[in-house]
């Protein structure tokens, strides 16, 4: 399925595309490659181009821009943490299966994961605008709702026991992200630091 097809199908009629989802083979490389890595990059290109040539306005000092170099750096640390990311939270959906009675499928696990986030990654694109960046929060929002159907639907919970699972993958995502966040943080500051000041 075309990449823009499946990125529709899934943001306006998600149980649907599940069921569609469910059936399909994709191995991680082709999931990784050729769905998550070209829609991750829109939120990292678009981070890179509000950040570095729009910049942010800020009241009696201007409007202030990151380096470019330090733009770049902070563009691609984003688009690593989101492909390992996605791949680690497709391995701690299936490594939590057995805990709510659903069925351990790393595959099936690894599309939720990476499938979730499509609302969040489209919506990255605002991000071109700094002050707009916020609004991507409720697309990731939406991409939680998204990832309680795939759940249900891919990895076949108790019904009663959904929604907690759905709570747990989704506090594990974030504790995940944060700790993403630190690391690639402190492999890119030396380079922030490094470059020219902000201006």
């Amino acid at each position: 399925m075309a990449i823009v097809d499946r990125v529709k199908a899934i943001c306006l009629k998600p149980k649907e595309e599940w069921d569609v989802i469910a059936g399909e083979t994709t191995s991680t490389a082709d999931l990784l490659k050729n769905y998550a890595l070209p829609l991750a990059a829109i939120g990292a290109v678009a981070s890179f181009i509000g950040a570095s040539f729009i910049g942010v306005s800020v009241p009696f000092i201007g409007t202030i821009r990151a380096p470019v170099v330090s733009g770049l750096v902070a563009a691609a640390a984003h688009l690593a943490l989101m492909l390992v990311a996605v791949y680690l939270l497709g391995m701690i959906i299936d490594a939590l299966a057995p805990q709510f009675g659903a069925q351990k499928n790393k595959d099936q696990a690894l599309k939720i994961a990476v499938y979730s986030f499509t609302p969040g990654w489209v919506a990255g694109v605002l991000r071109i605008l700094p002050s707009l960046g916020i609004l991507s929060l409720i697309a990731m929002g939406y991409g939680i709702y998204v990832m309680h159907l795939g759940l249900q639907q891919l990895m076949k919970p108790p019904k009663e026991k959904a929604a907690t699972y759905t709570v747990v993958v989704v506090l594990c995502g974030v504790g995940l992200m944060i700790v993403l966040g630190l690391v690639v943080g402190a492999i890119t500051a030396p380079a922030m630091l490094a470059a020219p000041g902000l201006r």
